[in-house]
């Protein structure tokens, strides 16, 4: 067998974790075809099939994953070699809505780590509305946040955030009692959202939870207190959509956009990684 293709076991390592060739085209910056060529070639030179391809998702095979691990350890000593004569170390400050992130943020942080083992990636999980202000400051080199209004243009989007009323399965609400709310504290955008929604349906509701971030919110959720307002791919597992149970009104749809200040090669792939990250979260 002839000797491995380091970029073609980074596009199939890449393709297992994300699941999906686009999600790791998007990463590597090239195209989906590209990356399938990639793992063609990797599959033909060690005569194994190590990905099933269906229509909605890609899969490891047996031979898959019985290869993943020893294909990250080869990408990270091939990475490890590289940085072997003491290149500087970058640090990257990335900002991220509280609204953005769930349960799934280490595997986050360690898909966007071992895409470039010589980043110091810094992160801010705050309001978007934080996270921005420090992004026009020029505090932070990127923010991941929510879009609310059209007055802040451009930007990369990444994904249309759906959002649902999430409660535990034995979440009770009785008809003619006021609706009891979980939010984060003003002036949460995701808060006024859902507000604005239940004041426009007239449908009476009060505040029995205030949390600081989805993790709070989602663990008064959890225990049964409260109905939240969350995007449907980082609300906590467990939970499901109450909105037609009670007949609640339906809430729109917001951007996941990503600003970026950092330019270098360096920053670039890793929030390219990190990107494709959290669009793998929605698949």
């Amino acid at each position: 067998m002839k000797s491995l293709d380091i970029e073609a076991v980074q596009a199939f390592v890449l393709t297992a974790d994300l699941r999906s060739f686009t999600r790791a085209a998007e990463a590597m910056d090239c195209t989906q075809s590209a990356v399938s060529l990639k793992i063609k070639r990797l599959e033909d030179g060690l005569g194994r099939r190590l990905l099933e391809r269906t229509p909605r998702m890609v899969r490891l095979s047996a031979d898959g994953s019985a290869f993943l691990e020893p294909a990250r350890n080869l990408v990270a000593a091939h990475q490890g070699a590289i940085g072997s004569f003491g290149l500087a170390r970058r640090r990257l400050v990335v900002g991220i809505s509280h609204h953005v992130v769930g349960a799934e943020l280490p595997l986050l942080l360690k898909r966007t780590s071992a895409a470039e083992p010589g980043l110091v990636l810094e992160m801010r999980v705050a309001t978007s509305r934080e996270v921005i202000e420090e992004f026009d400051r020029g505090v932070i080199d990127a923010a991941i946040v929510l879009r609310h209004d059209n007055r802040r243009k451009g930007g990369e989007i990444i994904l249309e955030e759906q959002f649902a009323w999430m409660a535990a399965p034995d979440f009770v609400h009785h008809a003619g009692e006021p609706l009891r709310l979980a939010a984060q504290a003003a002036p949460c955008s995701v808060r006024s959202l859902a507000i604005d929604a239940l004041n426009a349906a007239g449908i009476a509701w009060t505040e029995v939870f205030v949390g600081g971030g989805i993790a709070t919110t989602g663990a008064a959720v959890l225990a049964g207190l409260a109905v939240a307002a969350l995007g449907r791919r980082v609300a906590p597992l467990g939970t499901i959509d109450v909105g037609p149970r009670f007949a609640l009104p339906p809430l729109p749809t917001r951007d996941v956009v990503l600003h970026v200040n950092a330019r270098d090669r360096q920053a670039k792939n890793s929030l390219k990684t990190l990107a494709a990250a959290i669009r793998a979260t929605a698949n």
